[in-house]
């Protein structure tokens, strides 16, 4: 006589209990295989990938716009004004600099590890072309401020022409 199966049973394809726990066990060594090697697998490639170049941090920036000026601030604590690097075209900034460490910490003495330590840069192309040469940088509480005063605009003038 045939045992009438459960609908869980059904569903499953387990005809008992003990069946239905043994696959479930099966399953979930698979399933704890599976997330390990994909851990790994990232964790290698992404070890790969930092050691192959050190890793260029960006910052964060706001960039806003005055009647006369355009303006950038950036948060950049723990960096000297004599680190960074500003570059500036008509059209485009680009800000450069380095955070260093100032003491050797082991990584797993680390609980969390969020601020970025090294280099990094920004570039940002600007939305109307400003005047280069009296672009004015400063650093007040951790905050880069730069000021960039827009170019004047070349102004279309029409002119009489008189009969003799």
């Amino acid at each position: 006589m045939t045992k009438k199966l459960s609908f869980l049973e059904k569903l499953t394809g387990a005809s008992s209990t003990k069946e239905l726990e043994e696959s479930e066990e099966k399953s979930k060594s698979k399933k704890e295989r599976i997330v390990k090697k994909n851990y790994s697998e990232k964790k290698s490639k992404k070890e790969k990938w930092i050691t192959e170049a050190e890793a260029e941090g960006q910052l964060t920036i706001d960039v806003y716009q005055t009647t006369n000026d355009i303006v950038i601030k950036s948060t950049i604590a723990g960096v000297k004004p004599e680190d960074l690097d500003i570059s500036i075209t008509n059209d485009m900034v680009t800000i450069k600099g380095r955070r260093d460490k100032d003491e050797k910490v082991k990584p797993e003495d680390y609980y969390y590890q969020e601020c970025y330590w090294g280099p990094f840069s920004r570039s940002v192309i600007l939305p109307v072309d400003i005047e280069a040469d009296k672009a004015k940088a400063t650093m007040k509480n951790g905050i880069l401020t730069i000021r960039l005063p827009k170019a004047e605009k070349v102004k279309t003038r029409k002119i009489v022409v008189k009969g003799e």
